[in-house]
């Protein structure tokens, strides 16, 4: 089969940070080496988000209450996220993949697929660019991945699973089919207990069942979906990568409070860290917003409003101020859970000068809101910040599992 190894038609790399932000505590924290770490969310965090390679030998998980994790664990390390830290490792691993081969589709915070189909010829091989993925991965943040080599997504991703930590696994697309025989159906992703249950109630336990079933069984109870799977069994996963690069349809920030809370003033100072946040990130992307929608969460679901301001603006305290009128507007005494605060009309900043401008000041605030995100960027965020936000609520930002480090999605 060798006249195969050069050249295959489609090449899809599966690149898999092990244990990504453990492995960062343990990256930072020379100390925490060959220890069992759990990361949890800040030091009240009760639920495990990830934890190390050696906390894992013991049958801890994602998910786990840390309470649990130690009974099983008596010598675990317990250590607050830092959200902002793993964004910016994860945004420079993303970043130094595209120097290697650009056809990239970044799956979440630790995951991306890489079309290497393109490329191969470039550095020989297929299997000669993976390794190039790993080195640059390594080079660019001091962390060991694992990747998987197929001919189509799903069996790339299957492949990374397979040897971990720093597992290089390679399924030439010719040997997809035989490879995946004896998997379980719901080994592979996108195949969840609901889907699984269905293709057992026709004999298919196996990804080599699938074959004996019609491919319209599927796609009549699935649609597209359905069809996809029936291909995916088969090692030849006709999904093509899909890069991020849509602009932004809307830029917001949401928080939960303390349940029913009914105090006026911890209202305002939840709602000004969110006009904060959202306009810190448009300035950060150099875009402005006129319509923002502006929401309060109660028993009953959301109330709140849309509301326009005068011109197209960025600065927080604008936003904070259609907040107020918006809090003013709708809330009756009533207790709420959650407050959103979303610019809805994102453009980019600046497509022309404003002949109307009414306000005088408006270059002093620019000024001064560059100098705010710049102290803020060095010394963490709301370093310097309205007084309000000084007794903000204590709760860490979280990153969510499928957050993107490209776009304007790079929301914590």
């Amino acid at each position: 089969m060798n006249n195969h190894s050069n050249h295959w038609s489609r090449a899809i790399a599966l690149l898999d940070m092990n244990a990504f932000f453990a492995s960062i505590e343990q990256r930072d924290f020379p100390s925490l080496l060959g220890q069992p770490v759990a990361i949890t969310n800040g030091m009240r965090g009760s639920c495990i988000i990830t934890c190390s390679y050696e906390a894992r030998t013991f049958g801890i998980h994602t998910g786990m209450r840390i309470r649990e994790a130690r009974q099983l664990c008596p010598n675990l390390i317990q250590r607050p996220t830092r959200p902002k830290v793993y964004a910016k490792v994860s945004r420079n691993i993303m970043h130094s993949l595209v120097n290697v081969c650009p056809d990239i589709e970044v799956f979440s915070v630790d995951e991306a697929f890489i079309d290497l189909t393109s490329c191969q010829k470039l550095y020989g091989s297929p299997e000669q660019a993976a390794h190039k993925l790993k080195q640059a991965v390594y080079r660019a943040s001091g962390l060991l991945c694992s990747l998987g080599l197929s001919g189509d997504k799903t069996t790339a991703k299957y492949a990374a699973k397979l040897n971990k930590p720093d597992g290089f696994t390679v399924i030439p697309p010719w040997q997809a089919k035989t490879t995946l025989q004896h998997v379980p159906v719901t080994e592979l992703c996108g195949i969840g207990k609901g889907i699984g249950n269905f293709l057992e109630s026709y004999g298919v336990h196996y990804c080599g069942d699938m074959e004996k079933l019609p491919i319209s069984v599927l796609s009549r109870r699935f649609g597209n979906l359905g069809r996809r799977i029936w291909f995916m069994c088969q090692g030849a996963d006709p999904d093509p990568l899909h890069p991020d690069i849509s602009a932004a349809k809307s830029i917001g920030h949401g928080k939960v409070l303390p349940p029913n809370t009914r105090d006026r003033n911890t209202l305002l100072i939840y709602l000004q860290h969110m006009s904060s946040k959202v306009g810190t990130r448009m300035r950060r992307f150099d875009m402005q917003a006129k319509t923002f929608w502006i929401g309060l969460r109660n028993n009953n679901g959301w109330t709140g409003s849309k509301s326009r301001l005068a011109e197209f603006s960025n600065d927080q305290q604008q936003i904070y101020q259609l907040a107020c009128y918006v809090l003013d507007l709708h809330w009756t005494g009533e207790g709420i859970h959650q407050v959103q605060v979303t610019a809805l009309d994102p453009r980019p900043a600046n497509m022309q000068i404003d002949m109307f401008s009414t306000e005088v000041d408006n270059q002093t605030r620019q000024q001064l809101n560059k100098t705010m995100d710049n102290i803020n960027e060095r010394y963490g965020e709301l370093a310097l910040a309205p007084a309000r936000l000084l007794n903000r609520s204590d709760m860490p930002n979280v990153i969510a599992p499928a957050w993107k480090p490209d776009g304007l999605r790079q929301t914590i």
